[in-house]
């Protein structure tokens, strides 16, 4: 418990300090938003501070720090050390200065932003790069919550056909008839489960395993030969939204229309990263006690039978039973069924507001709404048809999707850093996250069974020249800008 209350402290000093420090550094003044310049009534429209909070943490989060931080949870407490830096550093830079990046380019959107700073034909990559992995995010965000909810009744094609007309109703009327109004609430059921798993943590006081005598891979040592991932680069893709998650970058641009100062950027944007990074932190906690507290933890709770291997929704929804009862029961099908399809409905829209940029195609119009929504929707039931079909689809998609996702940050960090250096601003904040995530990235297209499976010494190996060469292309273009200057 040590080392979850030093993380837990960690975190809410980040945000203090180095959140103060990253804010100082992009410098937000009195300038007008988006939202008042441009408002439209759909898409551009100014929302009190304390809303556009909670619909970011909700954009953001999802089902991303639950089962992100409880599948990192099995690498052991070296998670931890992820989720704090990687939140402080990483995620929370990423986030809020793309989202005042967005603010002061009119609201745009990530394709446009990368496009601007990193070119025109990297621009037309990212459109394919940021749009397909959204139509993937709410494809898979559909079916798992159906497959939940028809434990409490019904067909699970019924709950699939529900969600994708709630997704369709959501994607296309103003931010603040639908998602203005239900978001806060499913933002307080997350935060009201996460809080409630953290007072558990402190009455019971578990005996869990502690940083410092824990610095490895306790997954491969309790589970030798099952368990295969490496800590680098696996974790790091593993746990994605509590630490830091390229797919923020398509759901931060629009709480960026929704503010009416820049000065609120800091709580918006850098704290809900922080509090995602909470979230994940309690949910790997908990994790860590169900797979190795005790011998083995997992037995303390009845219906835990794949133990180690036991899915993300399942120690979920059995921790909650068992440390919170019946209301922990709720909560559980709050933060498993209405997280993901939060995540799906943002995901449709963000991809409409990406398409429209791109196509400047004016969004007031309904049938315009509908020629980007139409294509996007049966692009998603194709997949879905095929995950259903195919026994192992969901899994074989989500690892896509996460790959997709932290490759989507590396793009979104050197776009920040070009304007850091072009503004003579202190770029050293996105810079060496953008180093660390692209030596991640990179090495995990070579090593992993997903992409190129190449051998470990290969594929490490790989990813060390990919960094010397981000390193010498950064130094070059660093140099060569200094000097036209």
């Amino acid at each position: 418990m040590i080392s979850f209350i030093l993380s837990l402290a960690a975190l809410i000093l980040g945000y203090f300090f180095y959140g103060r420090f990253v804010e100082r550094v992009f410098g937000p003044d009195d300038r007008e938003t988006p939202a008042v310049s441009k408002k439209d009534g759909l898409d551009y429209i100014a929302l009190p501070g304390w809303k556009v909070y909670t619909i970011q943490f909700l954009n953001i989060a999802g089902t991303g720090p639950i089962f992100g931080g409880i599948m990192g949870a099995k690498f052991g407490p070296v998670a931890y050390l992820w989720i704090v830096l990687g939140c402080i550093f990483a995620g929370a830079v990423h986030d809020y200065l793309n989202g005042m990046l967005s603010m002061r380019n009119g609201g745009a959107g990530m394709p446009e932003l990368i496009g601007k700073y990193l070119g025109d034909k990297t621009r037309k990559v990212m459109l394919l790069l940021t749009v397909f992995p959204l139509v993937i995010a709410g494809t898979v965000f559909v079916y798992s919550p159906a497959v939940i909810l028809h434990t409490l009744g019904g067909d699970v094609m019924m709950w699939v056909a529900i969600i994708f007309v709630y997704y369709v109703i959501a994607a296309m009327t103003p931010i603040d008839k639908i998602i203005g109004k239900v978001y806060p609430l499913f933002a307080i059921s997350l935060l009201l489960t996460a809080g409630a798993l953290m007072v558990m943590l402190f009455v019971k006081m578990p005996q869990l395993p502690e940083i410092w005598s824990n610095l490895h891979n306790m997954g491969a040592s309790a589970n030798p030969g099952k368990f295969t991932d490496h800590i680098f680069p696996a974790l790091f893709i593993t746990i994605a939204c509590g630490a830091i998650s390229g797919f923020h970058g398509t759901q931060t641009p629009m709480m960026a229309r929704c503010l009416a100062s820049e000065r609120m950027g800091r709580r918006v944007f850098y704290g809900a990263m922080i509090t995602e990074g909470v979230v994940a932190l309690v949910c790997a906690t908990v994790s860590m006690w169900f797979f190795y507290a005790g011998p083995p933890g997992y037995e303390q709770i009845s219906g835990a039978k794949d133990g180690f291997f036991t899915s993300a929704p399942m120690v979920v929804h059995l921790v909650c039973n068992e440390w919170l009862g019946v209301v922990g029961a709720v909560l559980a099908v709050l933060g498993v069924v209405a997280a993901p399809i939060s995540s799906g409905d943002t995901a449709f829209r963000s991809g409409r507001l990406i398409v429209a940029d791109w196509l400047k195609i004016d969004q007031r119009p309904i049938r315009n709404r509908l020629y980007i929504c139409v294509p996007m929707f049966a692009t998603s039931i194709a997949i879905l048809v095929w995950q259903i079909k195919v026994p192992d689809g969901f899994n074989t998609i989500w690892q896509y999707f996460g790959f997709f996702n932290q490759t989507l940050s590396v793009f979104t960090l050197w776009a920040i850093t070009v304007y850091l250096v072009q503004e003579r601003k202190n770029f050293w904040v996105s810079l060496i996250p953008a180093l660390f995530m692209t030596t991640v990235c990179t090495t995990y297209f070579f090593v992993s069974r997903q992409t190129l499976h190449l051998p470990d010494c290969i594929g490490y190996l790989l990813g060390l020249v990919c960094l010397a060469v981000a390193c010498v292309w950064f130094t070059v273009w660093y140099r060569k800008v200094r000097r036209d200057k």
